[in-house]
């Protein structure tokens, strides 16, 4: 079990660490995960995500390898700015989502999934020879944090030494918090207005405590998981995975029309089934895979499902037959033997 540097903040904090991953990780903290999601909602929350992997690309072809290995275009970032993208197999599916950051031209920092640090860094090492590239796995020398919420800008904003009022979204500015170098963007995974603060792990507990300090409310896995989940963001795992076609999903505009690893397997290929967002229409929690139906024929699989902590009803996502992936749709949810009512419906969940 590995545990990032602030494992021990966690447990003084009273968190209620689980195993993610292969990492100690705190699930929720005594507030509980729906005051912590609604925090995120109404304020701002902090998050540790140092578990995430960190890959440098370095090259003078490193904008044309990426171009190549991911769907999304490295091509269109400026240095400063940042895109979500995708990293595809040769089998019409995904090794991982990521989150691509042009630090100058030909170089970038890549955030993947913890789980899938091994298959996202041996994938690229393989793609890169071609272009001679390198790619260098730096999950060991950063800490990740997020503060996210409508208040998370001023609280950045108090403790940064750069102003950031003006940064926009998916750009990032390397400053300081309380003399610690960090690398600040304004990007997240919940569906509000944040950051992701990239620092040295020895410098994580003292960065964490100054949000804290701000105002930030510590929020666990627990949280952002429904928070993403409301937001209608994929979880690889869940909603992505290695047999996924993400044309088949509302992010199909990360798949650009361009020459990539894999792409006969994945571009004009059918949709058999679509990813779609569910509400459901009486009390039910649709759980990972638990089966969808309309007119009592199996169409398909919940893939995440909860209660909102928001709004307090039903949601979920789920893989559907094509034919049935229409907005307001109805079918059902197979719950404990009984088919419980639901919508299809557009996300996010929470607006």
């Amino acid at each position: 079990m590995k545990r990032t540097s602030l494992y021990e903040t966690h447990l003084s904090l009273g968190a209620r660490v689980v195993d993610f991953a292969g990492w100690e990780m705190p699930l929720q903290y005594p507030t509980g995960i729906n005051q912590e999601h609604l925090a995120v909602r109404s304020d701002a929350g902090i998050f540790d995500v140092s578990h995430m992997g960190e890959i440098r690309i370095l090259g003078e072809r490193a904008t044309g390898f990426l171009r190549y290995a991911t769907l999304n275009d490295p091509a269109k970032l400026r240095p400063g700015r940042g895109q979500y993208s995708m990293l595809p197999n040769n089998q019409g599916g995904l090794v991982d989502d990521l989150y691509v950051y042009c630090e100058a031209e030909n170089e970038y920092l890549i955030i993947c999934n913890a789980a899938n640090i091994g298959p996202v860094v041996g994938q690229l090492k393989d793609l890169a020879r071609a272009f001679d590239c390198h790619v260098v796995n730096e999950s060991d020398s950063w800490a990740l944090i997020a503060l996210q919420g409508p208040g998370a800008a001023l609280i950045a904003s108090r403790v940064s030494s750069d102003p950031i009022v003006d940064l926009k979204k998916n750009r990032f500015l390397n400053t300081e918090i309380s003399a610690c170098p960090v690398k600040l963007a304004r990007t997240g995974y919940t569906g509000e207005d944040g950051f992701e603060v990239l620092c040295h792990p020895t410098d994580a507990p003292i960065v964490w405590n100054v949000f804290t300090d701000a105002g930030a409310l510590p929020c666990g896995l627990g949280a952002r998981d429904t928070l993403r989940l409301e937001a209608g963001f994929p979880l690889f795992g869940q909603e992505f995975d290695a047999t996924t076609n993400p044309l088949c999903s509302d992010y199909a505009w990360v798949v650009k029309d361009k020459d990539f690893y894999g792409r006969e397997h994945i571009w004009g290929k059918p949709c058999q089934q679509k990813l779609v967002g569910l509400k459901m229409s009486q009390r039910g929690v649709a759980r990972h895979g638990y089966r969808v139906f309309a007119q009592e024929q199996e169409i398909g699989k919940v893939s995440s499902g909860t209660i909102s902590p928001l709004t307090r009803e039903g949601i979920a996502l789920a893989w559907i037959d094509a034919e049935f992936a229409v907005i307001g749709q109805s079918v059902a949810v197979e719950i404990r033997g009984q088919h419980i009512p639901a919508t299809v419906v557009k996300p996010p969940f929470h607006l």
